[in-house]
């Protein structure tokens, strides 16, 4: 039904598109909008599984009680250069 090269660039544009999200979350908390909007809420529902383990890693292990959330930035570097590279390879690899 599906083939290995369709499921893994499946994958590879839901990297790209969690990456939109999280720049999407990071534009929107520079305005500040009102949490209960529905396109806020979806956004931060989306995005949060991903950044919120990362946010706890950053100020458990790390101790940075700064203002900053770095999350954000740690996760897009992650999905670039870890998860959409792998998903790259697996592509070419199967065919």
């Amino acid at each position: 039904m599906f083939d290995a090269y369709t499921v893994s660039q499946a994958l590879f544009q839901l990297g790209r598109i969690i990456n939109f999200l999280i720049l999407a979350r990071i534009i929107m908390s520079w305005v500040n909008p009102n949490p209960t909007s529905p396109i806020a809420s979806v956004l931060y529902s989306v995005t949060e599984p991903i950044l919120g383990p990362i946010r706890s890693l950053i100020y458990n292990v790390f101790k940075y009680q700064g203002m900053l959330d770095f999350s954000p930035i740690v996760a897009i570097l992650l999905i670039n250069w870890l998860i959409i590279p792998f998903l790259r390879n697996l592509a070419f690899m199967v065919l």
